[in-house]
């Protein structure tokens, strides 16, 4: 059984596709050319947000042994973190920002509060899977390289697992994506030294260290710590339970003599330390469960629903420009939700746009997005759309079934068919009045232009 896809591209000519590349390119370029101060107060105003959130998280969980105060603080941590890595992290690591020229909020010094190091993550994400969207076999986030979620990938009985290493995955996503960006596929095939392997390790060490100590040793102290302070300044009138775990432990290896003793010392002063630190660790272990859960589904359903096509290397040779645009439109998904969600999302719930201007702006997503959609429309080409549930739900489902073997690409969208002007006035679009608008001098700028954060590599702009 054939599993062909006919090209999104099979009804342009050679012509229209350039023509398309100098529309794509037009709208890069005139924001570009706007981008200022209002940008600049973005940014900033989503850290202070951040910082502000982490730290009442943080103030919150002083008082984790109280559930009010844990199920407060948890929520505004785990908030935090998704913050830092969705809006913040991938974004400044993208380059979104590096036209501030801050020292601070910049591609080649930020680094994040993740599994992930800058480096490796800047490499497989922001060059292998920008540059070679959605190619099999070149593409290494198609599957993260252990799930078969496309019916063109051959089926072998591991994938029979992978409903349930998936759910793995959600809860540890940060982890999973560490390992991914390794490339152990360049490994097995020996075009990766093992002292590049080693350097990827060290690297994950480092940030695994750091996560642990602080989420797990250094804040659950520090809560500890504040409870056991306010029991002296009270007295010993706060609650607590009446024996203490370490005391249990003690008597159990040695239930008379000194052993009893201690425990009994033990019993009276750090009960509700033990329960404080066991509290705080758990609310951060729930904060990072959180941002990694909330971190798959948003960039799974950014890329893996049944509307987005995949191109066999065969289908991209000699691509052009166009081409290359054609394929992140295409190879892509949008999530619909409100402004709040966006910004929770990383405004990746924008991931037809973010592939196509991977270096912008993310808070200029929401502002372009029309204009991406008229020429669609236009160009009768698909613009992939819908609601978190749904393709949240086509996501799994296509995980379910692709566990097996055999499958079919599910039907794909046909061309956008939205209005030009939600008014219903003719005249020239707004992408024809758009073109006229593009600044002078602005040939180097565009999705590929040189950046610590953008490294993506796509065919030259033609000449006009």
């Amino acid at each position: 059984m054939s599993i062909d896809v006919e090209s999104p591209l099979a009804h342009l000519s050679e012509e229209t596709v350039e023509a398309l590349a100098r529309e794509f390119d037009a709208i890069h370029d005139e924001v570009y050319a706007d981008l200022g101060e209002r940008d600049r107060r973005y940014i900033k105003a989503v850290i202070a947000a951040q910082r502000q959130l982490a730290v009442a998280g943080r103030v919150l969980l002083l008082g984790s042994a109280a559930k009010p105060a844990w199920w407060a603080g948890t929520a505004c941590l785990g908030m935090a973190k998704i913050l830092e890595n969705m809006e913040i992290g991938h974004n400044v690591m993208h380059g979104q920002w590096d036209w501030m020229n801050d020292p601070d909020i910049h591609s080649s010094s930020w680094d994040w509060d993740t599994a992930s190091t800058a480096k490796a993550w800047k490499h497989s994400h922001n060059y292998i899977h920008h540059t070679f969207t959605n190619i099999r076999g070149k593409d290494k986030d198609l599957g993260y390289e252990i799930m078969r979620i496309d019916p063109h990938q051959k089926w072998h009985p591991v994938y029979l697992a992978q409903p349930f290493y998936n759910v793995l995955l959600m809860a540890f996503f940060e982890w999973g994506v560490a390992l991914h960006d390794m490339d152990l596929e360049a490994v097995r095939a020996g075009e990766k030294s093992w002292p590049e392997v080693w350097e990827d390790l060290k690297g994950i060490a480092g940030k695994a260290r750091a996560q642990l100590v602080k989420d797990y040793a250094g804040w659950p102290l520090i809560s500890a710590g504040a409870f056991g302070l306010a029991q002296l300044a009270f007295r010993g009138r706060l609650g607590q339970p009446e024996t203490s775990r370490l005391g249990r432990l003690l008597r159990s290896l040695r239930p008379t003599g000194r052993g009893s003793g201690v425990a009994d010392i033990l019993d009276r002063t750090i009960p509700g330390v033990e329960r404080t630190f066991l509290a705080t660790l758990v609310a951060n272990a729930t904060a990072n469960i959180i941002r990694n859960v909330w971190a798959h589904g948003i960039i799974f359903c950014g890329h893996f629903p049944d509307q987005t096509y995949t191109f066999s290397p065969r289908e991209v040779e000699n691509e052009t420009r166009g081409g290359w645009y054609v394929r992140q439109l295409v190879g892509a998904a949008n999530i619909e939700g409100s402004p709040l969600f966006h910004i929770i999302s990383g405004n990746l719930g924008y991931q037809v746009e973010h592939h196509l201007y991977p270096d912008m702006p993310s808070s200029r997503y929401a502002e372009i997005a029309p204009k991406v959609r008229e020429i669609c429309q236009r160009y009768e080409l698909p613009y992939n759309s819908g609601g978190l549930v749904k393709q949240w739900s086509m996501v799994h489902r296509t995980i379910l079934r692709l566990a097996f073997p055999g499958g079919a690409p599910r039907p794909k969208p046909g061309p956008y068919r939205g209005e030009l002007d939600p008014g219903g006035a003719t005249g020239p679009s707004e992408a024809a009045r758009f073109r006229q608008r593009v600044p002078a001098g602005s040939a180097a700028a565009g999705p590929e232009h040189d950046s610590g954060g953008v490294n993506v590599s796509l065919p030259p702009r033609g000449q006009d």
